[in-house]
C-alpha cells in the first residue's frame, strides 16, 4: 500500500481537504503537514523539508513551485516538533512583578530585542506580585521546555525559584541580586538610588521628608529607603526625620491612598520621596486635589523615570533606572547560558547605576 493510500485510509476527511486544495483550498481546521504538502506538490517529504529550512539546495522553479503549494494549503511548520529534534527551545520567558507599570514594559522592550537579534521569541507574563501566581508561570515554563526564563521574583522566601531550578533550564534575575549565586542577575544600585534622592532634596534646605514605599518583602523597597537614611546622615539629620508611609501596592491609586495620609499628618513633612513612579504621581494628584502646591508647599521625588513622569501635570523629578539596558543585559546573559559555549558560561551579577533626573516637582520657586 503506498503512502498515500495509507493516509487516505486513517484520515479520510483531513485527505478529501487537502486533496482539493488545488481546486478549492483547505478547509478551516484542517491541520495541514509536511507530508500533505509533498503529496500536493508531488515532490518528497525531503524536497518541502529543504524549501523550508535550506531553500539554497533547491532549484529556482521548484522552490517557487513548493511555496506556492506551501501558502495555498496554509502549511505552517511545528515549532514544538522542530524544537524536539534540535533539543533547544527558541523561545525565553520573561515574568514580571506589574506590566501594568510602564518599568516593566521597557525591561520587556530590551529583552525582546535582544532576544529578536539572536532569532528567539519572549513569552511575557506578569505574576501581579503574587507568589502563587509566579509558582503557576514557572511551573508552565517548565512544562514548555523555555530556553530559559528572566524573572524578577514576588517570592519573598526564593522557595519557587529552587524549584523550577530542578528542572535544570536556566533563570537571570532582574533587577535583583542573586544571593545565593545559583544564577545570573542584573540590577540597578538601589541604595545609591534612595541616596541620590535624598541628597537632592537636603541639598535644597528640606529637613523633614517622607518614604512613600511599598511592599514590604521587595528587595528594592528596603534598599532604596536604606539608601534615604544613608543620605540623612550625611547631611547631619536623625533617622526620625524620615517617615515611612507603607504602600499595599506599587501602583498610582496606593499613592492617592498613601497622599491621603499624608494630608492627615498633623506635622507634615517638607519633601515627599516615593518608591516608584506610579506612587508618586498618586500623591501628586492627591495633593493637587486638596490645593497644596508642588513643589512650593511639598517637593516630590519619584524613581524608575517611566515616560508619563516628564508628562505629568507637575513634571516629575525621578531617579533614572535604565530599564532597556536591565532587559537587554538580562537577555544577553541568558543567550550566554544557554549558547553553544554553554561550557565556558560563568555566572554574573551586574549592577547598574541609577541617576537623577531633576523636574519642577522638587524645584520650589521655578
Amino acid at each position: 500500500m503506498t503512502d498515500s493510500a495509507r493516509t487516505a485510509g486513517t484520515n479520510a476527511g483531513s485527505n478529501a481537504g487537502v486533496n482539493a486544495g488545488s481546486n478549492a483550498g483547505v478547509g478551516p481546521g484542517i491541520n495541514v503537514g509536511i507530508k500533505d504538502v509533498a503529496r500536493e506538490a508531488g515532490v518528497s517529504v525531503g524536497t518541502v523539508s529543504n524549501v523550508i529550512n535550506q531553500p539554497d539546495r533547491v532549484s529556482p522553479k521548484t522552490l517557487q513551485h513548493v511555496r506556492g503549494v506551501i501558502a495555498r494549503l496554509g502549511y505552517v511548520r511545528s515549532e514544538s516538533a522542530r524544537q524536539l529534534r534540535a533539543g533547544r527551545s527558541r523561545i525565553m520567558a520573561l515574568l514580571v512583578l506589574d506590566m501594568g507599570n510602564p518599568f516593566f514594559v521597557d525591561i520587556a522592550r530590551g529583552a525582546e530585542r535582544t532576544a529578536r537579534a539572536a532569532g528567539l521569541g519572549v513569552m511575557v507574563c506578569n505574576s501581579d506580585q503574587n507568589p502563587g501566581d509566579e509558582a503557576d508561570y514557572l511551573s508552565l515554563f517548565a512544562e514548555q521546555r523555555v530556553r530559559g526564563v528572566l524573572v524578577t521574583p514576588a517570592d519573598p522566601s526564593g522557595a519557587n525559584l529552587r524549584d523550577f531550578r530542578r528542572h535544570g533550564i536556566p533563570a537571570v534575575l532582574v533587577d535583583r541580586v542573586a544571593g545565593d549565586g545559583a544564577g545570573c542577575s542584573v540590577s540597578v544600585d538601589d541604595v545609591v538610588g534612595g541616596s541620590l534622592a535624598i541628597r537632592h532634596l537636603t541639598a535644597a534646605g528640606h529637613r523633614s521628608f517622607a518614604y512613600v514605599s511599598g511592599p514590604p518583602h521587595l528587595q528594592q523597597i528596603r534598599d532604596r529607603r536604606e539608601g534615604a537614611l544613608l543620605a540623612l546622615a550625611e547631611a547631619g539629620l536623625p533617622a526620625s526625620a524620615l517617615r515611612e508611609l507603607p504602600a499595599e501596592r506599587l501602583d498610582v491609586a496606593s499613592g492617592r491612598d498613601a497622599g491621603a495620609r499624608l494630608l492627615g499628618l498633623s506635622e507634615r513633612p517638607t519633601a515627599v520621596f516615593c518608591a516608584n513612579d506610579l506612587l508618586a504621581l498618586g500623591v501628586l494628584q492627591s495633593l493637587y486635589a486638596a490645593g497644596v502646591r508642588v513643589p512650593d508647599d511639598m517637593a516630590i521625588v519619584g524613581y524608575d523615570d517611566i515616560e508619563f513622569a516628564a508628562a505629568a501635570t507637575v513634571p516629575l523629578t525621578s531617579v533614572r533606572q535604565p530599564a532597556l539596558t536591565l532587559g537587554a543585559r538580562a537577555a544577553e546573559l541568558l543567550l550566554e547560558e544557554t549558547g553553544d559555549r554553554v561550557d565556558e558560561h560563568r555566572h554574573e551579577h551586574v549592577v547598574l547605576q541609577p541617576e537623577l533626573v531633576v523636574r519642577r516637582s522638587s524645584l520650589a520657586g521655578h
